[in-house]
Formats: C-alpha cells, sequence, structure tokens
C-alpha cells in the first residue's frame, strides 16, 4: 500500500529542513508546534524512515533527509507551477529564486539584470540577498539559495559551476598619494604600503593575496572593510592602497578621485554561476541562468594590458 502523504507534510518537511527546528518552522508556516511536530512525525512514520538527527533541541538532516529534501522541494514547486497555470495560464513564468551573490556582482551586476528580468517576467520574484564569497557558497550548500554567483572559482566538490564572465580587479590610491606621481606599483611599494582591504574570505581579497603573496611574506593589511564604499572612502583619504574591481571604481577614475596604479600582478578573475546538484532546478531557474548567461558579454572586460601599455587602460588620472 502506498503511503498516504499530504502537501501539508512535505511544507513542514521543508520548513524544518531550512529552519531547523519545529517551533521555526511553525512560526514560518503559521501552525502551532503540536501540529508541526505531528505531521513531521506522521511522514517519518509513513515512508518509514527517520529524516533527522535530533541532537537536543535541533534538528539535523540525516543522510535519508538529505537525499529526500530536493525531490521535496521539487513537489512543492510542481503543485506552486500547477496552481500558477491554472489561475493565469498565458502568463508565463511564474514563482521564485532565492539568490545569493558575493558584493560585486550583487552591487554592480545583479540589480540592473534582476530588474531586466523581472521586467519581462512579471510573475517571477528574484529574492536577492548579498554576501561574501565563502557565505554564498555555504547558502548554496544548505539550501538557503537556488542559486549562487561568486568572485572567483568554486572548489567544493559537492557543488556544481559554471565560470560565467571575467572581471578585471584595479589597484588604486588617493590622488595625493605618493605613489599617484610615479603610478608604477613595484615589489618594493607591494611590501611598504598599508593596504584597505576586503575581509578574508571575500573574492578580491582572496585574488589579490594570490596574486601578491608569493612575492611577499605578507602585506601589511591597515584596515579591513566590509563595503566597496568605505574601502574607497578609506583609499581617498589617503589611508592605504586599495584593490577593488574596475567595475566598483570606474566613476571615481573618470572623476579623479581615485589613481589606478600601472603593476604586473595577475589580477583578472572569473565569475562563476555556483549551485547544489541535488536541489530541483525549476523551469524559472532554467531560465534565468540563460539569461546571465546571454548577458554576460555586457560585462566582460578588454584585455588585461601588459608591460608599458597597462597604464593606457586604468583610466583618467588626476596626477601625472
Amino acid at each position: 500500500m502506498h503511503p498516504h502523504i499530504t502537501l501539508r507534510q512535505l511544507e513542514v518537511f521543508v520548513a524544518v529542513a531550512r529552519l531547523g527546528s519545529v517551533s521555526a518552522a511553525a512560526r514560518h508556516l503559521s501552525l502551532s508546534q503540536s501540529a508541526t511536530s505531528q505531521a513531521l512525525s506522521d511522514l517519518e512514520r509513513q515512508l518509514g524512515v527517520t529524516l533527522f538527527e535530533r541532537p537536543g533541541r535541533r534538528l539535523t538532516l540525516n543522510d535519508m533527509g538529505h537525499r529526500l529534501l530536493p525531490r521535496a522541494e521539487r513537489l512543492q514547486e510542481d503543485v506552486a507551477e500547477l496552481v500558477a497555470a491554472a489561475e493565469e495560464p498565458d502568463e508565463g513564468l511564474r514563482g521564485s529564486l532565492a539568490i545569493s551573490a558575493s558584493a560585486t556582482i550583487g552591487t554592480y551586476l545583479l540589480p540592473p539584470l534582476a530588474g531586466e528580468f523581472g521586467g519581462e517576467h512579471p510573475g517571477v520574484d528574484l529574492r536577492l540577498r548579498l554576501r561574501n564569497t565563502g557565505e554564498v557558497i555555504a547558502d548554496v550548500q544548505r539550501f538557503n539559495a537556488d542559486l549562487g554567483l561568486i568572485e572567483g572559482r568554486c572548489h567544493e566538490p559537492g557543488l556544481a559551476s559554471e565560470s560565467w564572465c571575467d572581471d578585471r580587479m584595479e589597484i588604486v590610491c588617493a590622488p595625493g598619494h605618493a605613489l599617484a606621481g610615479q603610478g608604477h606599483l613595484g615589489d618594493d611599494d607591494l611590501a611598504r604600503e598599508h593596504w584597505i582591504l576586503r575581509e578574508p574570505g571575500s573574492g578580491s581579497r582572496e585574488v589579490l593575496e594570490a596574486a601578491v603573496l608569493p612575492r611577499l611574506p605578507r602585506l601589511r593589511v591597515r584596515m579591513e572593510l566590509g563595503q566597496h564604499e568605505a574601502i574607497k572612502q578609506a583609499v581617498g583619504a589617503g589611508l592605504g592602497l586599495g584593490c577593488l574591481s574596475r567595475l566598483s571604481v570606474q566613476g571615481e577614475l573618470a572623476r579623479g578621485e581615485l589613481v589606478a596604479l600601472r603593476h604586473d600582478l595577475p589580477l583578472t578573475r572569473h565569475f562563476s554561476l555556483v549551485w547544489h546538484p541535488d536541489r530541483y532546478r525549476s523551469p524559472l531557474w532554467q531560465a534565468f541562468k540563460v539569461f546571465l548567461v546571454e548577458s554576460r558579454e555586457r560585462f566582460q572586460p578588454p584585455p588585461e594590458p601588459r608591460g608599458g601599455d597597462v597604464g593606457e587602460a586604468q583610466g583618467p588620472r588626476s596626477e601625472r
């Protein structure tokens, strides 16, 4: 005899898996705690398996729970799509996507793309979350995000990823900084100068350290700041050098508020799309991924300059 599993039981299972406790799931679903607990117990009894480890009050998915969660989410998505198709059969794509993006992508690339995609598909809700690269990967691993966009490549063996587009980092200083007139950054400067950088775990910090630390034992990091704007303000005040995406400093370079320094460091990086292979990828997910891939040519930087041509590609300077 097939078990009689209800949509409510699946909804409870997914909510408990995502939120980690019966009480949190009950609040999320506007149910009583006893009704939530009973629905979860009924589901496990009908399936003949346990889905969670229960250390203390927190519930953690066991191996079977991890195996069944994507299928439960897929059933929920199928029902939501069925209802949406019945209500508005000609509306096109509908539903929601949870997207985690690292700082540069989430600040400078994703908002206009999300606005454009939402304008084409008014029935779609894109929920964007701004994180650093390590946190984005964690969101995808824990099923808190349908899709992640990160700075750099993903090396987590349990996740799927593909390169999206390229970005180039710029080393910048204040117009009044001693290096602004020199215009070029040598190895002695790398070792001597103070740096204003993102926190460890961010994509931009990893790119700079991968390029510099083979030459030097360490960088003299004066400040670690979590926001691009804060770094630009500190660098503009003369507190040190910064290393930021060209996407984030184009305006300041054009206005002469910051100066880009010539260098021979490999600071071109990749942006990547990341997802969990066991998570259900709905038609909406597929459509948004195709849209991102087709849009990437807009953001490709020109080829990285080399040798004496480096300065020509860095944009206007306030001093020479």
